[in-house]
C-alpha cells in the first residue's frame, strides 16, 4: 500500500474539504508534505503555506473548468456531497445537483484537460446490482449510483484514470453533531436520553483513520483505474450494540429511548466485499470498534464545549 509521504510535494486538489472526511484527508495530506488545494461553496481563509482554499460551486461546469485549470493537480480526490441520506422529496433537487450535476462536471473538466487520477467517493447506499430491479433508497443513493456509473463510463470511453471507494458507516473524531454516533455521544454527556429506532439495523462501521487509510491507496495504488473498491470493516454489528458500548464508555446513567423514532421506509443491509479491497489495494482497516468508539468518545469529552445544545 502506498504511503501518504509519497505524496509530498505533489500538488492535489480536494473538493468537500470542509466535511468530515475531506477535514481529516486534508489534515493527512498537508503533514505528509503535499500542496494542499480545497474546494468549499463558502468563503475561507487559507492558512500556512500547504493548504490553499478556493471557493466555487462545481454544480457550474464554468467553476468546475476554471478551478480545474487554474490548479492542474496532478491528483484529485473528488468528496462534495449533499450528505444528507433522507428520502425525503425536497433533497431530490439539491442532491442531484450537489452529488450527480457536480460529479459529471468534474468528470468532465478533468478528461478534458487530460490530468492523472481522481478518487472519486461513492456510497454503501447505492444498489448492488443482481438479477432483480433495484430501486436506490433515497435521492442521495440515486445520486450516488449514477455517479459512479458516470465514473466508469468517463473510464471507459475517454480513459480518464478514475478510482471509486465506496466508505461504509465511517465514525470519529468532528463528525456532524446530528450524525448517530456523536448525536448519541453528545447526549450521554449531557445527561440526555437519545432518542433512537429500535436500533436493529446491522451496520458495517468503519473508523475514520482507516478510511483516509484507503483513500490514499487509492490514490497510488497502480492498476486499480475504473475499478470500484468497499473501505468497511467486513463486519455486520446492530446500532443497539453500538449504543451499548457508548453508554458504558460514557458511564452514562441515562437510558436511551428506543422506538421513539420510526425505521426508514428503505434501508438496505451490506457488508463491505473487503477481501477484494485487499486484493486490488492492500489495504484493510486496523481500527477495531471498541478502539474506534473509544478514541470518538474521548475527543467529544474533551471537545463537548464546542458543541451547541442539541
Amino acid at each position: 500500500m502506498g504511503s501518504a509521504f509519497e505524496l509530498r510535494g505533489e500538488k492535489i486538489l480536494v473538493t468537500g474539504a470542509s466535511g468530515f472526511l475531506g477535514t481529516h484527508l486534508c489534515r493527512r495530506l498537508c503533514e505528509s508534505g503535499a500542496r494542499v488545494h480545497a474546494v468549499s461553496r463558502a468563503q475561507r481563509y487559507s492558512k500556512g503555506e500547504s493548504l490553499q482554499w478556493w471557493q466555487g460551486d462545481l454544480g457550474d461546469i464554468n467553476t468546475a473548468r476554471k478551478l480545474l485549470a487554474a490548479i492542474k493537480p496532478g491528483l484529485v480526490f473528488h468528496l462534495s456531497s449533499h450528505g444528507k441520506g433522507a428520502p425525503s422529496l425536497d433533497l431530490v433537487l439539491p442532491t442531484l445537483h450537489s452529488d450527480l450535476i457536480s460529479t459529471v462536471n468534474l468528470l468532465t473538466a478533468a478528461a478534458e484537460l487530460g490530468l492523472g487520477r481522481m478518487v472519486l467517493t461513492g456510497s454503501l447506499e447505492e444498489p448492488e446490482p443482481d438479477n432483480r430491479e433495484v430501486s436506490p433508497s433515497s435521492p442521495y443513493a440515486a445520486a450516488k449510483w449514477a455517479g459512479t456509473a458516470y465514473a466508469r463510463m468517463f473510464h471507459q470511453l475517454y480513459r480518464l484514470p478514475v478510482v471509486i471507494v465506496r466508505p461504509f458507516m465511517t465514525y470519529g473524531p468532528g463528525q456532524p453533531q446530528e450524525k448517530l454516533i456523536p448525536y448519541v455521544i453528545l447526549s450521554l454527556l449531557r445527561g440526555q436520553a437519545p432518542k433512537l429506532t429500535s436500533g436493529q439495523r446491522r451496520i458495517d462501521w468503519i473508523y475514520v483513520d482507516d478510511v483516509i487509510d484507503g483513500f490514499l491507496a487509492a490514490a497510488q495504488v497502480p492498476g486499480v483505474e475504473g475499478c470500484t473498491m468497499d473501505l468497511g470493516s467486513g463486519t455486520l454489528v446492530p446500532i443497539r450494540e453500538v449504543v451499548t458500548c457508548l453508554v458504558d464508555l460514557v458511564h452514562g446513567e441515562v437510558e436511551p429511548l428506543y422506538g421513539a423514532l420510526p425505521e426508514r421506509p428503505v434501508d438496505h443491509v451490506r457488508v463491505a466485499k473487503t477481501a477484494d479491497t485487499y486484493v486490488r489495494l492492500g489495504w484493510k482497516p486496523t481500527t477495531s470498534l471498541g478502539k474506534g468508539l473509544r478514541e470518538t468518545v474521548g475527543w467529544y469529552d474533551r471537545h463537548l464545549k464546542d458543541y451547541s445544545a442539541l
